[in-house]
């Protein structure tokens, strides 16, 4: 019986000193193109590779191996992406990236930890550094795709950080949810219910707690956090952060505003205000606002270390 016809047709002839790629290798490189450059020893199967066309590949760098069954196409370079998708992929079936590495894919924590890649699955297993491994079972509604990477949604996301967070930390978060995807805090609400007494619902509630009482808006910074939290636990008028205002066609931002009383507060951390340049702006900003008929206030780190000064002359401007 005449053998099969093998698909494994990988490089023909060279045509202007460049190969042209064959099936399928051109067909792995469409897939990696679409998913960060990753591939998985299961996905080459489906395209019908053998196991030694697989291991030949491997043998020559057409392929890299970043994990067990999972592969770079081309190169050993990775984005982060990658890395995610790769440490999703390698944790198997019903894995998702989860917990800090969850929040830096959704864009809502700029301190997590690089050198980990946090993934959640419903059984235990030995996984490599550095994945680190959480054994849970999320319901389906809790379980999402962002860039085809599988991940937890946001309000689960949210949920699984605000264990071992500090406050100001999780606040952040939420407010940073809150500006890039119109996240509505009852979302977190249904998940508490669901999860009354897991671990992370103590913090969520003291945190919403603090957001209904305190300002709204998005924080940049953590004397931004800071000063938002002091203000949710006073009887002010709650202000809007980072609002922009239009003085006539020079657009600002203001890190505390209070329209109806045409007050601002700028929070002068050390690390953004400290050059010389910074101080001049900041200066040329504040004329700009007065002339306009705003008062501007200056508030430093060294202010909330005793703040009830400051909260009086807060009270005295807002009256």
């Amino acid at each position: 019986m005449p053998k099969a016809p093998r698909r494994d047709v990988s490089v023909s002839r060279h045509i202007g000193g460049e190969p042209r790629l064959r099936l399928p290798d051109r067909e792995i490189a469409r897939l990696a193109e679409r998913h960060h450059g990753i591939v998985s020893r299961a996905q080459l199967l489906d395209l019908g590779l053998g196991e030694d066309a697989i291991d030949t590949r491997l043998g020559s760098g057409r392929l890299h191996r970043l994990h067990r069954g999972v592969y770079t196409v081309g190169h050993g370079l990775v984005s982060k992406e990658g890395r995610w998708l790769a440490a999703a992929i390698r944790g198997g079936e019903g894995a998702v990236l989860s917990h800090g590495s969850a929040a830096a894919l959704w864009g809502i924590l700029r301190d997590g930890e690089r050198d980990r890649i946090d993934i959640s699955l419903p059984r235990s297993t030995q996984l490599p550094r550095p994945i680190r491994r959480h054994v849970l079972r999320l319901a389906p509604d809790e379980i999402t795709t962002k860039r085809l990477i599988p991940v937890t949604t946001l309000d689960r996301t949210l949920f699984d950080i605000a264990v071992g967070s500090p406050h100001e930390r999780l606040e952040a978060a939420i407010r940073e949810a809150e500006y890039r995807h119109r996240f509505q805090l009852q979302q977190l609400e249904l998940l508490l219910e669901r999860h009354p007494g897991r671990r992370g619902a103590t913090a969520i509630r003291a945190c919403l707690h603090r957001l209904g009482r305190g300002p709204r808006g998005r924080t940049r910074s953590r004397l931004e956090v800071r000063f938002a939290a002091l203000l949710a636990r006073t009887d002010l008028p709650q202000p809007t952060l980072n609002a922009l205002i239009d003085l006539g066609g020079f657009k600002l931002e203001a890190d505390c505003l209070w329209s109806k009383q045409r007050l601002i507060v700028e929070l002068d951390g050390g690390r953004s205000h400290g050059t010389r340049a910074a101080f001049e702006a900041d200066r040329k900003r504040d004329r700009r606002l007065q002339v306009a008929g705003w008062r501007v206030v200056r508030v430093t780190w060294h202010q909330l270390d005793d703040p009830d000064a400051l909260l009086a002359d807060l009270h005295d401007l807002l009256r």
